[in-house]
């Protein structure tokens, strides 16, 4: 037991270590921004080689609700593109990696984790769930592979009216210079965004922010796709960059 002057001391560097934290977002931002980010809860599908790097910069912004879901484990394979890949968390849940990490870099972070793989199905069940958790969604962004959960998302998204941003394929892609934020509707290029315009235009969905890429994808002649460390990561802060701009403004 520390004498109660060593307490006050440590208190102190406790609480001086929280303000310093956000002390160069708060000089960017302002305090009422911040707060507006301590206050959000953000939902984020997938936590791979763009999940990751929302998640990172989530966190580092100040958000101060997180739910997190990805069924997968760390592999070797996501070494090359992955933030929550090391040598180290190979075989721990990628949920499980990315809440000790936040925590670590902000340990007054509200996470909520969720390791499941998501079924178009099990959307209205897990925004129950995550509502009751960690109250109302301010928004939600969608780092997943499944076109099927994407185009449902999308929709229920809209049927609901919650802000959504969806990623539309980084693989075989090297230049990350060529991401754009944009409404599916005005995409080009893309193969995946082409398929979700077809589809969302059937379901009546009128537009869905995403964030897509310009470059023709290259042709590799195996069905697994293809990635290098700067373009995932690239997609992802964009994302988180959309986002948190969105909820400050």
């Amino acid at each position: 037991m520390h004498p109660p002057g060593i307490c006050a001391i440590l208190l102190r560097m406790e609480n001086n270590t929280e303000n310093e934290k956000d002390s160069r977002t708060r000089l960017l931002i302002g305090d009422e921004a911040l707060s507006r980010l301590h206050d959000s809860h953000i939902l984020l599908l997938g936590l791979g080689g763009v999940g990751s790097y929302v998640c990172e910069a989530l966190c580092r912004a100040g958000v101060g609700r997180l739910s997190l879901v990805d069924s997968d484990m760390v592999e070797e394979s996501n070494l090359n593109r992955q933030l929550y890949a090391l040598r180290s968390t190979i075989g721990m849940p990628k949920t499980e990696a990315a809440r000790s990490r936040c925590i670590d870099i902000a340990p007054d972070i509200s996470i909520a984790a969720y390791r499941r793989f998501l079924e178009a199905a099990d959307i209205p069940d897990l925004f129950s769930e995550v509502t009751a958790s960690m109250g109302p969604v301010d928004h939600v962004i969608d780092a997943i592979d499944t076109v099927s959960v994407k185009i449902e998302l999308a929709a229920y998204c809209y049927e609901r009216d919650i802000p959504l941003i969806s990623c539309c394929g980084t693989g075989n892609k090297l230049h990350p210079e060529l991401f754009r934020i944009a409404d599916i509707y005005s995409t080009s290029v893309c193969p995946l965004c082409r398929v979700m315009r077809r589809e969302l235009h059937k379901r009546s969905v009128p537009g869905l922010t995403v964030c897509y890429s310009t470059e023709i994808p290259k042709k590799t002649g195996t069905r697994t796709p293809a990635s290098i460390s700067f373009v995932p990561s690239a997609a992802g802060l964009l994302i988180a960059s959309h986002v948190i701009n969105k909820i400050i403004r």
